[in-house]
């Protein structure tokens, strides 16, 4: 089946007028980013529950936009701040990120209406409305709600007596107005929809789920006896969700990150949505008392809150899914038995790398803290944990090593945007457990993906190191694309053993051995490999995969190189304000976007042109934006070895393929499809990663490497 364009035109950054070093607005470019997602939902070649995840991932992608990039911007509108680089005022970017968020919106609307709902009912799961239903199945939705549903409701009535309720970011509910039948007075209700039930429910036959809202508005009676029912709309509220500790010399940052956890609850509001039918009465009602304009006002058809379709994945319908593709267990760490290799004996060989989720997590860096908890000649673990799971093998690992006597040094970032109250738990569970915590950097954001293992050996004390491009997460970890270096290396581990004493204690150490490390330099370094190969001309050659490239600095000397002639290829997955193709600036410049089954994640960088002298790889947890370079604690490492830099060049190789399925950016702003979308880059990954599994490949740099 081909590949459906999507419903309307993508949406394109505006190029700004001519300049020598042209910037696409970032804020602008996300949105790029998540239309190319909603794109995937509109794609009638993928299976229709890949279709509707997708839905969800952009629904959670656009709460996130508005919580985090619209309040940011709103937030330089009250303080008087002017334009950032490349960008209009923070006025003129929130009418243009009204204009694009609305039709967006009406692209999800459409997709999910007239496409997913129907297509979903034909092959046996009906999205219903209560009038849809049979009275056995209003029957047992009357049964679950007495039961299950009503007694966790709370009407808040709002009258002078009863000032307006606080409504909580990203809370559904419902507005409703009721009529007293005595004096025929309408009064306003909201009812919150509880947000530990399912968002949507499904019936005994499993095949049909209702929106809980409208289970809760039909039995709207029950929470307001003795009053008629009048009308009742869904709405929703996003806040501001920028969680930075204002007093930059807190004593404690626990504390100071919990306080501001609190405050969060009542974060300014920055989009209001309301179901298509509210009357302009209560919109105009729920604006005044909510704190929005009118531009803050989303009316949407349909249900809100559409991430909670991620549901839907959990249905037993492989033939509405696509074809699984099972990690693997690289062959060196796997014995001829089965069982588990000795990870350190494979590491001695060697440098390893492996490629998530295609390699295991959970058989590969998983299994090497595991047996570093459980081996008696480990003396000493350290490990910087930025985001992790629910069920974290990793934290259980830690946890047994502390009481095995090892000495375990974590640092939890508590700064780690959504999952702050999640890594305030995880530390306090390893300081129970006797683990030294240490909180982050007041300031400064720990990001790096980096684990130091010291053992002691026949001939001494050895280091092993982990340095990755993802977090210690297994669930992540699965749909994820990272990259992660497994390394003896002498100087690394030193260089580690000084990033650590910098993160828990009092050191001023700027200089390391072989590591870059952010904001030690690394944004300086970068601009110096990128410069060197703009000295070469056409005979350099700078790729880069990433994220999001914003960074005015790395932009400009990309730009340098690219007026040298020399070849850039760069692969962004969200923002990017770099413009390719523009003569005189950027014709040697190609950026292209890999959106698929996994989220690209991982960050490469490739300096030097093929049959060079010199080639250089580098892994690590940075993207090009000034946050990352300036306020976050990142770290590269060079990756050195032959077969290491092979499987490195593989993977950029099938990225840049022009035969894959990707995006491309093109010099007036816009993103357009190429390549064939029968050819998936990831599916040409995982196909890779089977087959070094079936040749036995040892996938390490070899003795001494």
């Amino acid at each position: 089946m081909s590949q459906a364009p999507p419903a309307s035109p993508p949406l394109a950054a505006p190029v700004p007028e001519s300049s020598e070093r042209p910037l696409l607005d970032r804020e602008l470019s996300r949105l790029d980013f998540d239309t190319r997602v909603l794109a995937q939902a509109e794609d009638t070649s993928l299976p229709l529950l890949e279709r509707v995840k997708f839905l969800a991932i952009f629904a959670a992608n656009l709460d996130d936009f508005f919580q985090v990039r619209v309040a940011g911007l709103k937030s330089r509108l009250a303080a008087g701040l002017g334009p950032g680089p490349g960008t209009g005022t923070p006025s003129q970017q929130l009418r243009a990120i009204r204009a694009r968020a609305e039709r967006l919106v009406e692209r999800q609307t459409h997709v999910f209406l007239k496409e997913l709902v129907p297509g979903l009912a034909e092959r046996g799961i009906r999205l219903a409305s209560w009038s849809d239903l049979d009275d056995g199945a209003r029957a047992h939705l009357n049964t679950l709600f007495d039961r299950e549903i009503f007694p966790v409701l709370t009407p808040l009535a709002v009258d002078p007596g009863h000032p307006f309720p606080y409504v909580s970011n990203l809370s559904l509910n419902l507005a409703v107005m009721v009529v007293d039948p005595v004096g025929g007075e309408r009064r306003f209700a909201r009812v919150k929809v509880p947000p530990l039930l399912p968002r949507f429910v499904v019936l005994p036959d499993g095949e049909q789920f209702v929106p809980l809202e409208q289970v809760i508005a039909v039995h709207l009676d029950s929470l307001f006896p003795g009053f008629e029912i009048g009308e009742a709309f869904s709405f929703r509220v996003s806040r501001n969700i920028d969680l930075s500790p204002n007093d930059e010399d807190a004593e404690d940052l626990l504390a100071a990150v919990e306080m501001e956890l609190r405050r969060r609850r009542f974060g300014e509001a920055v989009r209001l949505e309301v179901s298509s039918d509210m009357s302009d009465e209560v919109t105009e009602m729920l604006a005044r008392e909510i704190g929005v304009e009118d531009q803050d006002i989303y009316r949407v058809e349909g249900p809100l809150d559409l991430a909670g379709l991620m549901v839907l994945r959990s249905l037993d319908r492989a033939d509405l899914k696509d074809e699984p593709w099972p990690p693997v267990t690289p062959p060196s760490f796997e014995r001829a038995d089965g069982e588990p290799a000795d990870v350190f004996a494979l590491v001695r060989a060697g440098d390893v790398l492996v490629h998530h989720p295609y390699d295991a997590f959970a058989t590969t860096v998983q299994e090497f803290i595991r047996q570093a908890s459980a081996d008696p000649r480990v003396m000493a673990i350290k490990l910087a944990l930025y985001r992790t799971s629910g069920d974290s093998p990793v934290i259980k690992s830690l946890i047994r090593a502390a009481e095995r006597g090892k000495q375990v040094a974590v640092l939890v970032e508590l700064q780690a945007r959504g999952d702050e109250e999640a890594n305030i738990a995880w530390a306090r569970a390893l300081e129970e457990a006797g683990v030294h915590v240490v909180y982050g950097l007041v300031g400064l954001k720990t990001h790096s993906k980096i684990c130091l293992v010291v053992r002691q050996e026949d001939d001494g004390i050895r280091r092993y190191c982990h340095i990755g491009t993802g977090n210690y997460n297994p669930e992540t970890a699965r749909l994820y694309e990272d990259i992660g270096l497994l390394t003896q290396d002498p100087d690394i581990g030193a260089d580690l053993t000084d990033l650590f004493n910098f993160l828990t204690g009092y050191s001023r150490q700027i200089d390391f051995r072989r590591i870059l490390v952010s904001p030690l330099g690394l944004r300086e370094r970068l601009i110096e490999l990128i410069s060197a190969e703009a000295a070469r001309g056409p005979d350099g050659r700078v790729v880069m995969k990433v994220n999001n490239l914003v960074d005015a600095d790395v932009i400009s000397a990309l730009y340098d190189a690219s007026r040298a002639g020399t070849p850039v290829d760069l692969v962004v997955r969200s923002m990017c304000s770099l413009v390719p193709g523009v003569p005189g600036v950027s014709e040697n410049i190609r950026v292209r976007s890999v959106v698929g089954r996994y989220l690209e994640h991982s960050r490469i960088w490739r300096f030097g042109a093929d049959g060079s002298d010199e080639v250089r790889y580098y892994i690590g947890s940075p993207d090009m934006m000034e946050r990352n370079l300036d306020r976050r604690v990142e770290v590269i490492a060079p990756v050195e070895s032959g077969p290491l830099q092979e499987r490195l060049q593989q993977v950029l190789d099938i990225l840049l393929d022009p035969a894959v399925a990707a995006w491309s950016l093109e010099p007036d702003g816009s993103w357009c499809r190429v390549g064939s979308p029968g050819n998936p880059p990831q599916a040409r990954l995982w196909e890779a990663a089977v087959a070094r599994a079936a040749r036995g490949d040892l996938e390490v740099a070899g003795e001494g490497g």
